[in-house]
């Protein structure tokens, strides 16, 4: 529904231009809330005229066509929006509050209309970025090594060694490849005056890259009229002079260590729980660098390893996403399970370029801002072109008295993190913290005045936002990224030209997104020629082709494994609950085999929990009891729990997975649990759960489909399909084992062939291996049990035939990792060939009395199900634990 327009917008001054340039620019500004006093306004100049980017914007908009009006075309750009963000799977995680437990994963906020930044206005803001970096590295150049800034007294040392941020075991070591700072994340606003002013920094780890280039693509293509029309300068030579510059480094590490002149980087990542994993696996896709956690990492003998399933990998370069004090419980936090013991080692030995290097978290202390402007004259020999916000430190006596009674338009900060990474900010302009009675409490400053910083207060310009049919102005910040520049003869630093810029709800209100900011893309105008660099570097040659194979690390193999058989265990599921629910509600007799088996077979594979009532018994309540568990998240053997399960991989793999095969995986989730909703305490019907159940047979094939088919063949590929097979194996031989009932005994000799002595048995275990209209094509008029035996044992063209399962099996067990005697052990364990059961075998049988064939089935069905245990046993030994001698290093 469209807002109207305040009296008095239709008669807003508009720019110059012709007449269509000028009805557009109309129309668009009806639609813009009143500017707000005492704040630049991004869409407007005095007077309320557009401003002359927004009017090349507004004129390069087409004119909806049918009728439609600017308002309803500008709401379907924005459905739009934010259907390419669900379909392409952009999310970030949002964590409780303390004590509220748990981590929700959200689509990512992304706003129609960009922040359009003038030429004019990019340069005086690159001259500055640029500067502030180069001051940022000569500053930690200096710190961990003659400390001048110490002894001159331009820093003070309580600040400094204070802060956990300082890295003491750092004190002295040059980084590897010569240069600490590879990015740095500036965060800046517009005042009132039109003055852009630097608000904080960051340099561990800067966040957002990935989102930045995310928003550029979806937007870009929602105006590309205005995009070209406007010479909106392009980003994507910015990564790539990342990228070779963290590869030059490495290389030199790796040539030292190896002679090689090709080195290995990966990003580290600290999992999928982290609140930007979305944008490491994205920009580790885009930059074509394997995501690792800590735990796919090891030091030996002061190098950095990645464990792949082929053994140890060196690493010469990390371009990490993980904070300083979670990177080595060795030296740092001891109770962090995220980093990698040992890592402080190698870098003190200079065996791996990190980016950034570790020991530069101090330098995010507001407190610092203070001192830079001194530091900049000393080092850089030339004032600081980037103003930052007026900051006193109250570890400085004179600062605090010349602050403490003029703090109504000021923010008490704290110096140094608290329970986080980044330091928080009290009452906007007061120097209160949250009580916990919910009033202000003083800040004790006079406690601890080292602890606390004061920093005068901006009111941030306001950014365009459409919503509800209208222009809303909101405050804005813009993150800018300074990036290492390796190319010889060119300036250290290379500013990328955009960002990402955050909008908060209100002036009072956080722009972070995890509180409830959103982001807009950033486009920067330029003058000169538009940049039409691609990611694509120089031209590869042959011996390039080896070193550009991604490896497998041990995790990610892990988690393959683990795809498989979860995809496959859940269909196996889903299969049985729904023929179980179908036989219960068709009222008919069932034989006293079939329904021991259904009982067993049930509660065997947690459709129904132990100790429920037999389908003899009361079948009611075994319906009950299967309705109940289907959702139930607790039990690691139910539907659900296989679904979340399934989630849980496939978020672990987002780098390799498509975005619509992690769509469709997140999707079959949803849509079960959502399609069994009932009121509290009630349980959903058969006619609710076999439809539901129906649809996620079928997301199931489509996802089994895109693994078969669409995913490269590599290691990973394998051991997602050798996972998949175990699965299958040991899900068909416990269905033939329970319909084939135990040995018979005393009464029991009466059905010596257990629920497959009847119809209705035959055709259901027929169901369970996906076999029944072969079976039909087959044996039209047979239920006897050497058919089922053909069909469901020795045919090899069958894929759910437990030959069938074993060929294949055979052939990828045979082209894992390895030489091919190191296999021998694990295709041991499986029959050479068939299924483990011959003609000639079934010919003797023939001779003797049903029950010898059936027994025969019996003991091959268990000798594979111990085969199928012992092997997927033994492939996590092998390949995800690097255990029994697979330790050994490669390249």
């Amino acid at each position: 529904m469209s807002a109207h327009p305040t009296p008095g917008q239709e008669q807003l001054p508009l720019g110059d231009g012709d007449s269509a340039a000028g009805a557009a620019a109309h129309a668009f500004a009806s639609h813009a809330l009143p500017p707000e006093p005492g704040v630049w306004d991004e869409l407007r100049g005095p007077g309320g005229v557009l401003r002359p980017a927004w009017q090349r914007f507004v004129a390069q908009v087409p004119v909806p066509a049918g009728g439609v009006s600017m308002a309803e075309d500008l709401d379907r750009r924005v459905a739009q929006v934010e259907q390419r963000i669900r379909l392409d799977g952009v999310t970030h995680n949002v964590f409780a509050e303390a004590g509220g437990g748990g981590v929700s994963v959200r689509p990512w906020s992304l706003q129609l209309l960009p922040l359009v930044i003038e030429p004019r206005d990019w340069a005086a803001i690159e001259a500055g970025v640029v500067q502030r970096a180069e001051l940022l590295e000569r500053t930690l150049a200096d710190l961990y090594g003659p400390q001048t800034l110490l002894h001159q007294g331009l820093l003070p040392p309580a600040l400094l060694l204070r802060h956990p941020g300082w890295l003491r075991p750092m004190i002295g070591v040059a980084p590897a490849g010569g240069q600490r700072l590879f990015i740095v994340a500036f965060d800046l606003a517009r005042g009132p005056d039109g003055r852009w002013w630097l608000v904080s920094q960051r340099t561990q780890g800067p966040s957002g890259l990935g989102y930045v280039l995310h928003n550029r693509l979806v937007i870009a293509r929602q105006f590309p009229e205005a995009f070209a029309s406007m010479r909106v300068q392009r980003i994507a030579s910015s990564y790539r002079l990342l990228l070779d510059a963290l590869e030059q480094r490495a290389a030199q590490v790796a040539q030292d260590a190896a002679g090689r002149a090709n080195p290995r980087i990966v990003l580290l990542t600290p999992g999928p729980y982290s609140e930007t994993y979305f944008e490491h696996a994205y920009l580790a896709r885009y930059l074509g660098l394997p995501l690792v956690e800590g735990g796919d990492l090891t030091v030996r003998g002061e190098r950095l390893y990645l464990k792949t399933v082929e053994g140890l990998e060196p690493v010469h370069g990390v371009m990490r996403r993980l904070d300083d004090d979670w990177c080595d419980p060795l030296e740092l936090r001891p109770d962090s399970a995220l980093g990698v013991p040992g890592l402080l080692q190698a870098a003190r030995a200079g065996t791996v370029v990190m980016a950034n290097a570790l020991g530069s978290a101090f330098l995010e202390s507001p407190a610092v801002q203070g001192f830079l402007p001194g530091i900049a004259e000393k080092l850089l020999g030339e004032p600081l072109a980037l103003p930052s916000l007026p900051t006193w430190w109250c570890g400085e006596a004179a600062a605090w008295s010349d602050v403490r009674d003029h703090l109504a338009d000021k923010v008490v900060r704290s110096t140094f993190p608290r329970g986080g990474r980044t330091t928080q900010a009290f009452n906007l302009g007061q120097a209160y913290p949250p009580g916990s009675d919910g009033e202000r409490a003083p800040v004790p400053v006079h406690e601890d005045p080292d602890a606390w910083t004061v920093q005068g207060r901006l009111r941030f310009s306001r950014a365009p936002i459409w919503g509800d049919g209208a222009v809303t102005p909101r405050p804005a910040m813009v993150r800018v990224y300074a990036i290492a520049d390796g190319r010889p003869g060119q300036q250290r630093w290379h500013v990328l030209p955009g960002g990402m810029t955050r909008v908060a709800r209100r002036e009072d209100a956080s722009i972070s997104m995890q509180r409830g900011g959103t982001s807009l893309d950033t486009w920067v105008m330029t003058e000169g020629p538009v940049d039409a660099f691609s990611m694509l570097p120089q031209r590869l040659r042959v011996d390039d082709l080896a070193a550009h194979q991604r490896p497998v690390s041990s995790r990610t193999g892990e988690n393959l494994f683990w795809l498989g058989r979860y995809t496959e265990r859940t269909e196996q599921l889903v299969r049985l609950a729904r023929s179980t629910l179908l036989l219960i509600d068709a009222d008919a007799e069932l034989a006293p085999p079939l329904r021991a088996a259904l009982s067993q077979l049930a509660v065997r594979t947690g459709l129904a929990p132990v100790g429920v009532p037999t389908l003899s018994q009361s079948p009611r309540h075994f319906e009950r009891a299967l309705l109940s568990a289907l959702t139930d998240t607790r039990t690691a053997t139910s539907i659900a729990y296989n679904l979340q399960a399934l989630e849980r991989a496939a978020m672990a793999l987002r780098e390799r997975l498509a975005p619509e095969q992690w769509g469709l995986v997140r999707q079959m989730g949803e849509s079960f649990t959502g399609a069994l909703e009932t009121l509290h305490g009630e349980l959903p019907l058969p006619a609710q759960v076999l439809p539901a159940l129906d649809r996620l047979a079928l997301q199931l094939a489509a996802a089994t489909g895109a693994q078969t088919d669409r995913m490269t063949r590599d290691h990973g590929w394998r051991l997602l399909t050798v996972g998949r097979l175990l699965e299958r194996l040991q899900g068909l031989t416990t269905r033939l084992l329970a319909f084939l009932g135990p040995v018979p005994e005393g009464r029991d000799a009466e059905h010596p062939l257990g629920a497959l002595g009847t119809v209705a048995g035959v055709e259901l275990l027929l169901e369970q291996f996906d076999s029944l209209i072969t079976f039909r094509a087959r044996y039209q008029r047979h239920e006897d049990l050497l058919a089922l035996t053909e069909v469901l044992v020795l045919d090899s063209s069958n894929p759910r035939a437990f030959a069938g399962v074993l060929r294949r099996l055979r052939t990828e067990l045979s082209k894992l990792p390895g030489p091919a005697e190191s296999h021998q052990p694990l295709l041991a364990l499986l029959p050479p060939e068939g299924a483990g059961l011959t003609l000639a075998r079934l010919r003797e049988l023939e001779n003797e009395d049903v029950s010898a064939t059936a027994a025969a089935l019996r003991e091959l069905a268990a000798e594979l199900l111990q085969a199928a245990n012992t092997l997927a046993d033994r492939i996590g030994e092998r390949f995800f634990t690097l255990a029994q001698g697979q330790d050994q290093r490669i390249g």
